[in-house]
């Protein structure tokens, strides 16, 4: 099957997937989706092939991408009615690229392939700038020659592409990223913080450490969020908070203490309570200004 001869079915045009979607497409992929809302405009410009129902997508594609935002969501696109568990025939794929429970994953994949068909677990990172750049870290979890039939479609995605084991596995690196991302934004937002209320310029004073060891994409990025006071979302609070949950729920499980993370949730919260659910994941700053009675950017 040539590259273009593969018919791709997606699921899932926000935030992530329309840029992701339209990348297959630039790749030369055919692409069918079904989505609830609106179909970007981009997408229908370049041809995307609009079907009634996630059934017909699996029905008349090879290979099934899914990027919706939770694990109740997966399991409706896949096993609600006219799911595409319904229009699977063997031999074709289903790539979660959603972040979702690792375990519900595993039980997903079995009814998968039950059915005949096959399953990849591959969350991602980079939020929607490495979406629209093509440039996702993409975790994968499941069968080393599924994956080796999948990795180009990947690579129209991401650049870091790693088969991490069995499925599942890919959704145990997304979360172990989330606790990751989670506490150096914490420890971004309060050096940020401490340097404004000292009385430094904050953004002189993170152009220094971008040049250090305490250098990072957090630093760089969100950094910079923080100071310009840019808090659309790329990547919402109330799905960071999702993430947590499911590494505070994991943890809980398997007898680990993972007190820096829980400290992050409660931010996280902090925020959410007061109406941010929404704002980008950076906006955690925002609930450390509160305690702290100072905003980045005010004079000390």
């Amino acid at each position: 099957m040539t590259q273009t001869a593969k018919k791709i079915g997606f699921i899932g045009l926000g935030i992530m997937g329309a840029p992701m979607a339209l990348n297959l497409m630039k790749s030369g992929y055919k692409l069918l989706t079904h989505s609830r809302g609106q179909t970007p405009e981009l997408l229908k410009q370049g041809g995307v092939t609009l079907c009634t129902n996630n059934k017909d997508v699996a029905e008349r594609a090879d290979i099934i991408f899914l990027m919706v935002p939770d694990t109740p969501q997966v399991q409706e696109v896949l096993f609600g009615p006219n799911g595409v568990a319904e229009g699977l025939t063997p031999g074709k794929i289903v790539v979660d690229m959603s972040s979702i429970s690792p375990i519900a994953t595993k039980e997903f994949a079995a009814k998968i392939r039950a059915k005949g068909g096959e399953y990849l677990d591959a969350p991602v990172s980079g939020g929607e700038v490495g979406a629209k750049n093509a440039s996702l870290s993409i975790m994968v979890g499941g069968k080393q020659e599924v994956f080796d039939t999948v990795k180009p479609l990947f690579e129209a995605m991401g650049k870091n592409i790693t088969l991490v084991g069995e499925v599942g596995d890919g959704q145990t690196a997304k979360v172990a990223n989330q606790i990751i991302v989670a506490l150096n934004i914490e420890a971004v937002s309060e050096a940020l913080l401490f340097a404004a209320k000292a009385g430094a310029d904050p953004a002189k004073v993170r152009q220094a450490l971008m040049g250090g060891f305490a250098s990072s994409k957090i630093l760089e990025v969100h950094g910079e969020r923080m100071i310009h006071r840019t808090f659309d979302p790329g990547f919402r609070i109330e799905l960071h908070q999702k993430d947590l949950n499911l590494a505070l729920s994991s943890a809980r499980a398997l007898g680990v203490a993972l007190p820096n993370t829980a400290t992050a949730q409660e931010l996280f919260n902090s925020c959410a309570a007061h109406g941010g659910k929404s704002w980008d994941h950076s906006a955690m700053v925002r609930a450390l200004e509160k305690m702290s009675n100072f905003e980045i950017g005010q004079k000390a």
